[in-house]
């Protein structure tokens, strides 16, 4: 009984936790990409503000069950990703609910949100947000190849689909995945570009001419439900590329600096570069991307 209690404590902290960093972090982006466009821009916290504003409010534009189901597909996509994915290294009180295999259930558990985001979306009729569905699931075709390829290589090499095996691995060799296995690292960094959906690879929302794409007919409850969940989902994607790649962590502290710096990468590439078009994502992705996947599964097979 007394683990069962901790294990749900654990959850719901790890939700808090999540949240609040992912939720900082977004704010922090919106104002170092200010600082170096030499604007002033929101201060750090205004994301927090416009959460409670949000979730404040009503609204009254129905288009159907699904409308109200694809917020909610994000969301459980996202806790249920999160919980999975042990937040810190050999910690009681963040042990979640990872198992043998997690990384298999996490390949096709990360696909149900947008998958559920894009009924909900094509629901509303707004050619805007079918437009940006589409565009949104041919770039996950993209992005999803060099994902499933690094994930595959790393378990074809340590003969394992558990996180917490390859966490320990690492702290028994005190050698990071990333340097042992550096082509699984390149091509999951580079899919992770995909993933967060900045420029140049923000096809989907393009609000200077999709009127931010899946997301025109959601506002008020349901706007916050979306951003709570997109939080908490970049939090979990970080933590589990720091889990996989870089040793973990052993506290909140390092936890946070390591996220931190990955999340530095789609941040400052986004600032520098401009928006593709949706063949070019998906041919970027087909490129270098998915030739270190290749290579890093011949890496593992041979050497």
């Amino acid at each position: 009984m007394h683990e069962i209690i901790q294990i749900t404590w654990g959850a719901i902290v790890s939700f808090i936790l999540a949240f609040t960093v992912g939720i900082t972090y977004m704010g922090l982006n919106r104002k170092i990409t200010a600082r170096i466009q030499n604007r002033i821009g929101p201060p750090w916290y205004q994301n927090f503000i416009d959460v409670i504003k949000l979730g404040s409010k009503q609204t009254s534009i129905h288009h159907g069950v699904m409308q109200h189901m694809g917020p909610a597909f994000i969301m459980v996509t996202s806790v249920m990703s999160l919980l999975i994915i042990p937040i810190l290294n050999q910690n009681r009180f963040f042990p979640n609910l990872n198992f043998h295999g997690d990384l298999v259930f996490l390949l096709y558990i990360m696909v149900f949100g947008p998958l559920g985001m894009a009924l909900g979306a094509g629901q509303t009729g707004n050619p805007n947000s079918a437009i940006g569905v589409t565009r949104g699931l041919s770039q996950m075709a993209g992005f999803e190849i060099p994902w499933v390829m690094a994930l595959v290589a790393l378990m074809i090499q340590y003969k394992t689909t558990s996180i917490v095996d390859l966490m320990n691995i690492q702290v028994e060799t005190g050698k990071w995945l990333m340097f042992s296995s550096p082509f699984a690292f390149l091509a999951a960094l580079l899919a992770m570009l995909g993933m967060f959906r900045y420029a140049p690879f923000d096809i989907v929302g393009a609000p200077q001419e999709l009127a931010s794409g899946p997301m025109s007919e959601n506002g008020g409850k349901y706007l916050f439900v979306m951003m709570s969940a997109g939080s908490v989902f970049a939090f979990a994607k970080l933590t589990l590329y720091v889990d996989l790649f870089m040793g973990g962590a052993n506290n909140l502290i390092i936890l946070v600096v390591k996220t931190f710096s990955l999340y530095l990468f789609p941040m400052l590439y986004g600032i520098v570069s401009p928006r593709y078009r949706t063949e070019q994502s998906v041919r970027y992705f087909w490129g270098w991307p998915s030739l270190f996947g290749l290579l890093a599964i011949l890496h593992a097979m041979f050497f």
